[in-house]
């Protein structure tokens, strides 16, 4: 279940509507004395077939090359101060539009005449109602404190799911979008 939140998420955060981003911290950590990281992963060699393989190395890739930016220097999970891991989920949310249609033919309109106007003398509107169900993916970054093993950062990215068709268009979504959750690592002093 998890491969398939996975696949639907990254896929495609975007669409025309905005993304929603937003981060969290612990405002008692000094986040300097951090500068290395390592991904907080299970105790494996790596080496195992995911169906989500190739969306995962896009996310890693692009949280590696944001956090290098940042000063952090990747190292092996025994050594790192960070341990870094992420997220995803899909939620199905449901838009309901309802809207009145009062311009129809009106063969009694009492000021042109027969014909088409706006709404008749007898309530002549038309109310319709849509309903749209749509998929909201979101992508999760959550950085820890190795040596206490607490959640000290966390920034996440959410928007309406919209495939992407080509490998290079998902990879560029995904590093466009690891770079706006990690905008705000380190955390910037509130104004």
């Amino acid at each position: 279940m998890r491969i398939l939140f996975l696949a639907c998420a990254l896929l495609g955060l975007s669409a025309c509507s905005s993304v929603n981003t937003n981060w969290d911290y612990n405002p008692q950590i000094n986040f300097s004395q951090f500068h290395t990281f390592a991904w907080a992963t299970a105790d494996n060699d790596g080496s195992e077939y995911h169906l989500d393989g190739l969306m995962d190395a896009r996310v890693r890739h692009a949280v590696d090359t944001q956090l290098a930016a940042k000063g952090l220097k990747q190292v092996n999970k025994a050594d790192a101060e960070l341990l870094v891991n992420y997220l995803t989920k899909v939620d199905t949310k449901v838009d309901v539009d309802t809207f009145t249609n009062y311009y129809g033919y009106n063969p009694y309109y009492p000021y042109y005449g027969p014909g088409w106007g706006w709404g008749t003398p007898w309530g002549g509107a038309q109310t319709q109602t849509q309903v749209r169900e749509y998929n909201v993916g979101t992508l999760i970054v959550d950085l820890v404190d190795a040596h206490t093993k607490q959640l000290v950062w966390r920034g996440s990215i959410s928007d309406i799911v919209k495939d992407k068709k080509t490998p290079e268009a998902r990879t560029e979504f995904i590093n466009q979008s690891v770079a706006k959750i990690l905008a705000n690592y380190p955390p910037k002093a509130e104004q």
